[in-house]
């Protein structure tokens, strides 16, 4: 059974612009998925720990065939191809990529919650999600469009740099 999953990419060490576009093509290469769609690029202030660049953001649309655990760990694993180091909450990163829906999916474990558990209050990823589906609802909290209308106060460029136009016709089993 095929899902509609959304990930999250973020970068603000080395040249995150470059990171987040190579970033794309690690998805594509995801097996048992597709890369659908590929939002803008934006620039956002950090969310914590103030004193770090700024991060690159961006949403992607993939329709798998992977159940979320097993993309959640297929996204660490990219990660970890880009030097991801997890030594503290909000620490500055070559590259976070969150799952933040799989389908309509809704649960809560150790490893893995979804929706996102902070999808409905950020702004760098509601409004990427929002250009990729724009009528879409985040299971728990509602339309997404609403959601943004509470996160306007937070500052976010759209850069005019496009991302890398997803291959369709790429199938990775």
């Amino acid at each position: 059974m095929t899902a509609r999953a959304y990930v999250a990419l973020g970068s603000n060490l080395g040249d995150p612009l470059a990171t987040v576009r190579s970033a794309f093509d690690a998805l594509r290469g995801l097996p048992e998925t597709v890369l659908v769609a590929a939002s803008s690029l934006y620039r956002s202030a950090p969310v914590g720990l103030k004193n770090q660049p700024d991060f690159i953001n961006a949403v992607a649309a993939l329709d798998t065939q992977l159940a979320a655990e097993t993309l959640l760990m297929e996204l660490f694993a990219i990660e970890a191809r880009f030097g991801r180091r997890r030594d503290y909450h909000h620490a500055p990163r070559t590259l976070d990529l969150d799952l933040l829906l799989h389908g309509d999916e809704t649960r809560r474990t150790a490893s893995l919650t979804l929706p996102h558990p902070r999808l409905h209050e950020r702004a760098f990823v509601l409004l990427p999600l929002l250009e990729l589906a724009p009528e879409i609802a985040i299971p728990g909290h509602g339309p997404a469009r609403l959601l943004m209308d509470a996160c306007r106060e937070q500052r976010l460029a759209k850069l005019a740099i496009i991302p890398s136009v997803p291959d369709h016709r790429t199938v990775h089993s």
